[in-house]
């Protein structure tokens, strides 16, 4: 479905040896990428603190304070953490890059209500964060489930002062998401789609087969490239309560509340400019949402060629190219 990715089950050496072309497995591949994020992200100044929303506090950082329009950028899950959007930080000598852990998640308040997981109070909550940090006008981007979350902001809260939506490999709609899925899971070998099968009616989804069954899946559409290593992700917990409360047990079977949502139909009631960005394996798959798309009056599709739904840490550079030329344009076009 939606995940910065909740569990990561699928090891690198695994996600490496099943799909790696030789350029993308350069033994130096993840140094260089620490040592970039790490740099860009010491560079600028920075600030982080805590933020009243409905619910308890979250947890924010903000990188940069560069002239242009800030980007506001919300994470998957539903459960996950921001912390992944480090790599967004040479963005920052041209913008503030500001990321929060949704209430629930990494650094923000943990409560135990599960009442406070459902959309409308998700949806309060990006607007709490933009009020506490007077971002009146805002770029906004939205990875998995948070791409469902910015398309439900936009189209329920209606907003002022959003200048343009990046939905990087959204959910845009549930159905469709799990119709996409069950297409990607035909294409797995028949043994491991006979245990995937098997588990799924026998209820037996913790077993060690199922799990590795779920890792093939991974392995192929949700991280098939090396991706670096955060440092400030150390210790920084997803919430998987949350994530199997909303949607359910893995990113292809989806249970919980979120399992009829859909804004398919409704996504030409955003006319801000609008990017959509994903791998070339994602499983949001790019032919999808070149539909949604079309229903829009001014959007765009960007696909980044051997990439997945890790997109924006497996193919740091071409990504953050995509996101700063779409950011360039728009704000060129901005009265």
């Amino acid at each position: 479905m939606i995940l910065s990715r909740i569990v990561p089950r699928v090891s690198a050496a695994v996600a490496i040896a099943a799909t790696c072309t030789v350029a993308a497995c350069s033994p130096n591949a993840d140094t260089v990428a620490d040592s970039t994020i790490a740099a860009a992200t010491d560079t600028f100044p920075s600030q982080e603190g805590m933020i009243d929303v409905p619910g308890g506090k979250v947890w924010y950082r903000k990188i940069g304070n560069g002239p242009g329009v800030p980007l506001l950028a919300m994470h998957g899950g539903p459960g996950g953490t921001s912390c992944r959007f480090e790599v967004l930080a040479p963005l920052a000598n041209e913008r503030p890059v500001i990321f929060y852990d949704q209430l629930g998640s990494g650094r923000s308040e943990h409560p135990t209500d599960t009442s406070l997981w459902n959309f409308p109070r998700f949806v309060q909550e990006v607007e709490a964060v933009r009020r506490a940090l007077k971002l009146d006008t805002v770029h906004l981007l939205g990875h998995s489930w948070g791409g469902a979350l910015a398309a439900e902001y936009m189209i329920v809260a209606k907003p002022s002062g959003v200048q343009s939506v990046i939905f990087s490999s959204p959910l845009i709609s549930t159905p469709r998401w799990i119709a996409d899925a069950d297409s990607l899971r035909e294409q797995l070998p028949a043994s491991i789609q006979k245990v995937l099968d098997d588990n799924e009616q026998a209820g037996t989804l913790d077993s060690p087969a199922y799990k590795a069954a779920t890792d093939s899946f991974y392995a192929r559409h949700v991280r098939r490239l090396p991706t670096p290593t955060i440092a400030r992700c150390e210790g920084v917990a997803s919430n998987d309560t949350i994530y199997r409360q909303m949607w359910g047990p893995t990113e292809f079977l989806s249970t919980g509340s979120l399992r009829a949502w859909t804004r398919a139909a409704d996504m030409d009631e955003i006319t801000t400019p609008s990017l959509f960005i994903a791998g070339e394996f994602d499983e949001a798959r790019p032919t999808t949402l070149e539909e949604f798309r079309k229903t829009m009056r001014d959007a765009r599709l960007v696909v980044i060629p051997g990439a997945a739904h890790a997109a924006m840490r497996e193919k740091p550079v071409e990504y953050i190219a995509a996101v700063r030329a779409f950011l360039s344009d728009v704000e060129k076009r901005a009265p």
